[in-house]
């Protein structure tokens, strides 16, 4: 489902974040990805949805190499994929429903549906109801809940977080945690980086470890 094969990235002025990375993620597996910060693991999951292209090696996605991908066909790859990236923070302007109903606005899906995707995204986190809300009404958790609803309200198949429970105390910690183990047992592939090396190890996860852009665990 998800193949690094000898993949490197490097940025202008010659700083290598990721070198010869190869491993494979299969349908359904959670996987945890570690490291120290700066280990790469930020520019790892980039390639993923190709907001990063490798400097060298190859990134397939359900079979697609999405390292060779021409730009208009990147949309369709992302509406496959939930995103929970650093950079991806709520829209603080807009209520709760219209910071999960967003993505279903940009792919053009049909209202009436996307409401009812929406409210199903909530219900499914454990905001239903509270869609009229603005996000900085809400807890940190719950403000983490509703990023979670946006990711997954596309109902899809891999599901990629970025650190989801930084600076989050240790009990909004575990309850993320346990949301992204449900998805994984219906069936969602995902994939979360974390400093966090206690999360998750109740459900022995599979782990990728990185330093200094290599995989020193996890092939």
């Amino acid at each position: 489902m998800i193949v690094f094969d000898n993949v490197a990235k490097r940025y202008p002025g010659g700083y290598t974040a990721l070198a010869g990375v190869s491993f494979e993620i299969r349908h359904g597996e959670l996987v945890v990805l570690s490291g120290h910060s700066g280990a790469g693991k930020s520019t790892l999951l980039k390639l993923i949805p190709a907001i990063e292209r490798p400097t060298a090696g190859t990134v397939l996605i359900n079979g697609q190499d999405v390292s060779r991908l021409p730009r208009r066909a990147v949309p369709y790859l992302r509406r496959n994929l939930g995103l929970m990236l650093q950079e991806s923070k709520l829209l603080t302007d807009r209520s709760v429903f219209e910071n999960v109903m967003l993505p279903l606005v940009i792919t053009g899906h049909p209202p009436g549906d996307a409401a009812k995707r929406v409210a199903a995204a909530l219900e499914r986190v454990g905001l239903g109801g509270r869609g009229r809300e603005m996000p900085l009404g809400l807890s940190g958790g719950e403000q983490q809940r509703v990023a979670i609803a946006r990711a997954i309200v596309n109902r899809p198949s891999i599901l990629i977080a970025d650190e989801p429970t930084a600076h989050l105390d240790p009990a909004y910690a575990d309850e993320i945690a346990a949301l992204f183990k449900s998805f994984n047992s219906a069936g969602v592939t995902v994939l979360v980086s974390t400093h966090d090396a206690n999360l998750f190890a109740a459900n022995k996860p599979r782990r990728l470890v990185l330093a200094k852009g290599l995989l020193t665990e996890g092939a």
